[in-house]
């Protein structure tokens, strides 16, 4: 069997491995020597190990694109870049991270400590912006139109979100306020998992009832970089993953009133709605 045909058949899969390799091996080829020497990983290092791994997904999905569909596959992944395509009511749903992550520190700077009170780092849109454009040119663009239609959306979005979460492992430790995390590195990933699995779901929902790929890009840039923007700071190593803990219970409680109202496939009943318009 020859490897465009092994590729064929194990599209998901391929990519995965090719958007790990390309990610991990830039990641730590940037710090090998610090590895290497045992040395201590300066923050500007770890910073920036996350616009290098950026291409894995980003080389991965088009390389990958065009392998297995040529040059029609390409341009349709163009044309789910069209921002006409999208009715302007779904561009709402960009309010979710900011209203998610102020609702979640609001509370817990009354409740608990006035070290979770929100930071507004405004610039911090800019981290945001090439994770969403690139990344999702990948895991959205590729990755789950290409997974099984036996499976619910649902279980496809759960098992890319924490794929997507083990993706961020290499520079886990620099991400957020408090890095490096020390002895809490363990809980502050979990609770990062957490988040980026619900946030995956609600990013696979809203491209099951648009299939537009910008939208989720939209959505992913705002995600990011409204945690950029908004996470406390200074914060303790300690506390860190108490507000992403319950900043990810309010997004599986989004998750959890889509699949109530959508099901399990998060797709809304056009046929329903259609007799319900008609009667």
């Amino acid at each position: 069997m020859g490897i465009k045909k092994i590729i064929q058949k194990k599209r998901v899969v391929c990519y995965f491995i090719l958007t790990f390799l390309i990610s991990w091996i830039g990641a730590f080829a940037l710090v090998a020597n610090k590895l290497i020497l045992r040395e201590p990983i300066p923050s500007l290092d770890g910073i920036l190990m996350f616009p290098i791994m950026l291409l894995g997904p980003f080389i991965s999905g088009i390389t990958l694109t065009g392998i297995t569909g040529g040059k029609i596959a390409l341009k349709e992944l163009r044309g789910r870049l069209n921002p006409k395509k999208v009715p302007g009511h779904w561009y709402l749903i960009l309010l979710i991270p900011p209203v998610a992550i102020l609702s979640t520190l609001s509370i817990l700077s009354v409740t608990l400590s006035k070290e979770y009170f929100p930071n507004f780092f405004f610039i911090g849109i800019l981290f945001g912006i090439p994770a969403g454009l690139l990344e999702e040119i990948g895991w959205m663009g590729f990755a789950f139109p290409n997974m099984s239609k036996q499976r619910t959306a649902l279980f496809n979005g759960i098992i890319l979100g924490l794929i997507w979460s083990l993706w961020h492992l290499p520079a886990i430790n620099f991400l957020g306020t408090a890095s490096p995390h020390g002895s809490f590195w363990l809980s502050y990933f979990l609770s990062f998992i957490m988040v980026m699995t619900a946030m995956r779901v609600i990013m696979v929902w809203a491209y099951c009832n648009t299939q537009s790929l910008l939208l989720v890009q939209l959505m992913h840039i705002s995600s990011t970089g409204f945690l950029v923007i908004l996470s406390p700071s200074p914060i303790t190593i300690q506390h860190e993953p108490v507000w992403y803990f319950a900043y990810s219970i309010v997004l599986w409680a989004i998750v959890l009133c889509l699949i109530s109202k959508f099901g399990k496939n998060l797709k809304a009943d056009v046929h329903k709605n259609k007799r319900l318009l008609k009667n």
